[in-house]
């Protein structure tokens, strides 16, 4: 027998991930289900690319720099004779990745891709494949995309801006939604500040109006573009900034006592022609528009990503809408950044399933007596694994038919027509009056439930790799589950935990008029999804649950049932979940969807099903993780 050495004896395979454009099995079925046909089949040459993209070499070394070389203020906020200069440095890998992302448009391709109410799902459906590669570089493009649609619903408008803010805004909008990296901008959402996060009540920051003198031009924002600085004087400080490299920002301030708070539009930097460069150069100098970056947070994930405290000092924005209506201004926002937050808790749970099916391809574990085996033919491995897959594809169910509704209502009145013209897929849309009501409650319920349960999924995955996956891989990016685990925690905190999001699910079904609608919306998407189901006994206990919590959201107080929120959200959000995987498996029925199906609705309390032994054979979890045609094709690759 011969020792080991640190460089001889046994050495584990590295596991190979496949583009997961075509290696995810729920992807495949979500994309089928949610797009029509003659949609879908344009797209897929670009989406497969870009599949094969975010695993590039390339990719993966610019978010090892962008992990390693953290975000910093130059001389900690000052120069060298100890004068404050707030100079946030990224790194190259962060800068890189975030090219390659507005270059890709993966936040223009809802505002220059003409399909309607699908747009966002096919927004989307390519943001997945991004999630886990793009080092939390989607975290500012998440703000950019809401910015970009508050921004486009108040220049549809034909009344409400004067000409001014009109070239204003509309410089901002195409700046958001340009592919050009060397043009398009992120954006800022400053809600957060010491008094609370989603709770804005409190609001310290305050806004002035404070007109600049018409005897002379205002200053500028920008001097190339022309773009004049705002007549909104504000001040305060801001606690948690999650996109402080970004060109703008949309925050809340409070404008007169008694009153709400006021949603702006303001740019982050400002032209200052007595700016005097480093070599002697005057006349085209910018600085930051009042803003001061008091100090960089450090967070237990998403560290890529450059979270600040800032203070405002005599920052000079726009009034978005109405004085007192920031909240519904904001909720524009909101709407979009929650979408974004379940997707990439679905993208990074996603790729944790890819690595952990690659791994239990090429690693083997002994059973006892001398015998090993590889883990994929491990009874116990591969339940598990099929397990968090059956969870996962429910959680996409949910994910993209919210972002279904999504679509249909922001096209309601341009694309919208019943009935359905022009390509069409199996789900039967809502009537026209349900669809703002439906998505007013599945724009909180489904982010509660996709991020809060998607961590422990992750952590799973993490742990089916043994002890390498606890490391932090960055030798070997494309198996790092340590990374991808610390920043998918995130996504049951920012914009709304848990908790809060579940009281916003209950305020929205117990409010005194559109709390009907929202439950007559969710009524009817029960019923008719468990007819198109055509499965009465599947779907009884579903309906007989739905009826059940209907009738007591209907009959008790929303006090009395606060303590049950979050409860209560998760299971409408199971339900909903369940409907879905009975839509699928109908829909396209297979053997593997069908014994997922049934396996949620038992594992969820939907049904007491007897499992036959084909049911509970291998053969079945290994066509569950891996799809129809097993590993057999797999193996052959490797």
């Amino acid at each position: 027998m011969e020792p080991s050495s640190s460089n001889t004896g046994f050495f584990q395979r590295l596991p190979v991930l496949e583009n997961q454009f075509h290696d995810d099995v729920s992807y495949q079925r979500i994309a089928k289900l949610f797009v029509p046909t003659s949609i879908l089949e344009k797209v897929t040459p670009e989406i497969e690319k870009l599949g094969e993209d975010v695993l590039s070499q390339q990719i993966f070394d610019w978010i090892t720099d962008a992990e390693k070389n953290q975000p910093y203020l130059r001389g900690s906020g000052r120069d060298a004779f100890g004068r404050p200069k707030s100079e946030l440095i990224v790194t190259e890998g962060w800068s890189k990745l975030q090219d390659f992302g507005l270059s890709q448009g993966f936040v223009a391709y809802n505002y220059d891709t003409n399909y309607g109410p699908y747009n966002r799902l096919i927004q989307f459906l390519r943001c997945h494949l991004w999630e886990a590669s793009c080092a939390n570089t989607l975290c500012p493009a998440a703000m950019q995309d809401g910015a970009a649609r508050l921004l486009q619903r108040h220049l549809s408008k034909q009344k409400g801006l004067t000409r001014v803010q009109r070239q204003v805004l509309q410089n901002a909008y195409d700046h958001l939604i340009s592919r050009d990296p060397s043009k398009a901008w992120t954006s800022g959402q400053w809600m957060t500040e010491r008094t609370g996060g989603s709770d804005v009540s409190q609001t310290e920051t305050v806004a002035v109006y404070d007109p600049y003198p018409e005897s002379s031009p205002a200053p500028l924002a920008s001097s190339p573009e022309n773009v004049p600085l705002g007549p909104w004087s504000i001040s305060g400080f801001k606690w948690f900034s999650s996109a402080t490299d970004s060109q703008m920002t949309i925050l809340l301030a409070k404008t007169k006592p008694g009153l709400g708070v006021s949603a702006f539009f303001a740019p982050m930097r400002r032209h200052n022609p007595s700016l005097v460069s480093i070599t002697g150069q005057k006349g085209d100098g910018t600085e930051l528009n009042g803003v001061t970056i008091q100090r960089l947070k450090s967070k237990f994930g998403t560290q890529s990503l450059p979270t600040a405290e800032l203070e405002l000092k005599g920052m000079r924005g726009w009034l978005i809408g109405e004085e007192g209506k920031g909240i519904q201004e904001i909720s524009t926002i909101l709407n979009i950044t929650r979408v974004h937050s379940s997707v990439s808790s679905m993208g990074y749970l996603g790729r944790s399933i890819a690595v952990a099916k690659a791994y239990a391809l090429v690693r083997e574990i002994g059973v006892g007596k001398g015998k090993r085996t590889p883990l994929f033919k491990h009874p116990l491995h591969m339940r598990t694994l099929a397990n968090t897959t059956v969870d996962y594809h429910g959680m996409m169910l949910l994910d993209f038919y919210t972002l279904y509704i999504l679509g249909l209502d922001e096209h309601l009145s341009k694309y919208y027509q019943l009935p359905a013209s022009g390509p069409t897929i199996a789900l039967s849309p809502p009537p026209k009056h349900l669809i703002s009501p439906l998505l007013r409650v599945l724009s909180s319920l489904h982010k509660a439930y996709i991020c809060e349960t998607t961590i422990p999924l992750v952590f799973g995955c993490m742990e089916s790799l043994g002890g390498v996956g606890y490391l932090v891989n960055s030798e070997s990016e494309h198996i790092n589950l340590a990374r991808i685990f610390r920043d998918a925690c995130v996504g049951a905190i920012w914009e709304g935990t848990t908790d809060l999001l579940s009281s916003d699910t209950l305020r929205a079904l117990k409010h005194p008029v559109a709390g009907k609608e929202s439950l007559s919306a969710l009524d009817w998407f029960v019923n008719d999804g468990l007819t198109l189901a055509k499965s009465a006994s599947l779907g009884e206990k579903v309906r007989e649950e739905w009826d059940t919590l209907k009738e007591k959201l209907e009959k008790e107080s929303q006090e009395d049932l606060l303590p049950e929120a979050r409860q209560i959200t998760f299971r409408i959000a199971e339900i909903l979940m369940a409907v879905l995987y009975l839509v699928d498996a109908q829909v396209n029925p297979g053997r593997e969807i069908e014994a997922m199906s049934k396996r949620y609705l038992a594992r969820r309390g939907f049904a007491n099903i007897q499992q036959d032994k084909e049911d509970k054979s291998l053969g079945l979890d290994l066509a569950i993780v891996y799809g129809s045609k097993g590993v057999d094709e797999k193996m052959a690759k490797l």
